[in-house]
């Protein structure tokens, strides 16, 4: 095998490494968030609620506004208001 070879087989070998690594980090964080999760939810809050406001606080206040004015307007054709 060529040095080439053997160079762009140990790049790859290293990232797939470093992807398998961060893969873990990655469930040891979801698992971290569960247990938050969790805990609000044993001293009384909704875990639904929880993430519905995380949504919303990852949201531009801009496209928040217009989701809420088209929730309303859904809901008024409805007869929900």
């Amino acid at each position: 095998m060529s040095d080439t070879a053997n160079s762009t087989d140990d790049r790859l070998r290293l990232l797939i490494e470093r992807i398998e690594r961060l893969e873990e980090e990655k469930k040891g964080i979801a698992d971290d968030i569960r247990d938050v999760y969790s805990e609000g939810k044993a001293v009384g809050y909704d875990a639904k609620m929880m993430r519905q406001l995380i949504k919303l606080r990852k949201m531009k206040p801009d496209e928040r506004a217009e989701m809420e004015m088209l929730l309303e307007t859904y809901k008024a054709a409805l007869g929900m208001s």
